[in-house]
């Protein structure tokens, strides 16, 4: 989380997008910033996992078997301007990525309905508008949530957040397993998890005019005080029980 808040100010210094793709050692869910602490307490599926709070909205997301991104643009950017504008730009591109699998995949309209309402815990219990969704298994009705992204926006840039889940989570009750990409459609389970996300960044590059650069190494390093400062905040119990 500390890493993520850290984007903004390297999108600022570039003047650009700068995205984080990553995966979790250990099962971990994820509050939105708004969630209470008492429903994740109160939760019997989660008991015992290890709890965060990012600074990003929307539900609770159960993480480990999913690639989690984290992307920043300046406010003064085209992207930064209009919520849905960055939305899009990663969801419409995530679309035609797995259309190109041929994967039937498709962003929700407004008012989709969600299975167990707007307000749901869990994040991939619930819809919003542009959420990325594919056919449900068998004698299932409707589609299933694949992915699903919330922001922050700062003072200078816009933070956003997104999960898209790749397989049902282990180790957690059925309440907080949703099927991911590839338990829906063996077809992507062809394609590796970093093979996809090169794919899709590109994607999102060439709609915007622009061709991915990537870097290797730690986002981290150069910046440890940096985000240090801001992990002792996220590590806090202050931070988890703000709600």
């Amino acid at each position: 989380m500390a890493a993520d808040e850290c984007l903004g100010d390297e999108a600022l210094a570039r003047g650009g997008p700068v995205v984080r793709v990553y995966g979790w050692t250990a099962t971990t869910v994820s509050l939105g910033s708004f969630q209470p602490i008492t429903a994740a307490r109160d939760e019997p599926a989660i008991a015992g996992t290890a709890l965060v709070r990012r600074p990003s909205g929307g539900g609770a997301i159960v993480h480990g078997s999913d690639l989690t991104y984290a992307v920043a643009v300046p406010r003064s950017h085209p992207l930064g301007g209009r919520p849905e504008a960055l939305y899009t730009a990663f969801h419409a591109a995530l679309v035609d990525v797995l259309s190109e699998l041929g994967i039937a995949a498709r962003m929700c309209p407004a008012h989709a309905p969600a299975p167990a309402g707007v307000d749901a815990f869990f994040c991939f219990d619930r819809r919003a508008e542009g959420d990325v969704v594919v056919a449900a298994p068998e004698g299932n009705s409707g589609d299933a949530k694949i992915l699903g992204s919330a922001q922050r926006r700062l003072a200078t840039a816009v933070v956003q957040h997104g999960s898209l889940l790749l397989r049902s989570a282990t180790g957690v009750g059925t309440a907080a397993r949703h099927p991911g990409l590839y338990d829906l459609q063996p077809a992507a389970a062809g394609v590796p998890p970093g093979e996809l996300a090169d794919r899709w960044l590109d994607r999102v590059a060439r709609g915007l005019g622009g061709r991915a650069a990537r870097e290797e190494g730690e986002f981290g390093r150069g910046r440890d005080a940096r985000i240090s400062c801001l992990a002792a905040t996220y590590a806090s119990s202050r931070w988890l029980t703000r709600r």
